[in-house]
């Protein structure tokens, strides 16, 4: 069974860094070597890795989707949050990182990123870790 934490966004589209959580998670897994996979089971929401020193960086990537699919833009599935599951779509629901000696592997300004796109919302996110 996968654990899990749970992520309260703040606003209808954000990208939140999850990276501490995931890796307080990691003992709990039971893997020392191996990998960890991060999982998020919404429609509307995502998982990416990317460089978390400079907020500009989330500021450019929320941005640039909007501009792929904006809100209310007429689709066809018009359920009020159409948008949301093309973002999702593009960024992806799972990610999966390298375990080394019961850490992350991470580059030095790689962060794990929620990222909610029809917030404010309680969120789920599972992680499962498996042995080399």
């Amino acid at each position: 069974m996968p654990d899990t934490i749970s992520v309260n966004t703040h606003s209808r589209i954000e990208m939140v860094d999850i990276t501490s959580v995931v890796q307080e998670k990691i003992p709990n897994t039971g893997v020392s070597d191996g990998i960890c996979i991060v999982y998020v089971p919404h429609t509307t929401a995502g998982v990416t890795i990317n460089e978390g020193a400079d907020p500009a960086v989330c500021h450019d990537i929320i941005k640039k989707l909007s501009d792929l699919a904006p809100y209310g833009a007429g689709y066809h599935h018009m359920e009020g949050n159409s948008d949301s599951h093309i973002k999702t779509s593009i960024i992806g629901s799972s990610v999966t990182v390298l375990v080394e000696k019961g850490r992350l592997v991470l580059g030095t300004w790689q962060k794990i990123f929620f990222c909610e796109f029809d917030g404010p919302r309680s969120r789920k996110v599972c992680i499962k870790g498996l042995r080399a």
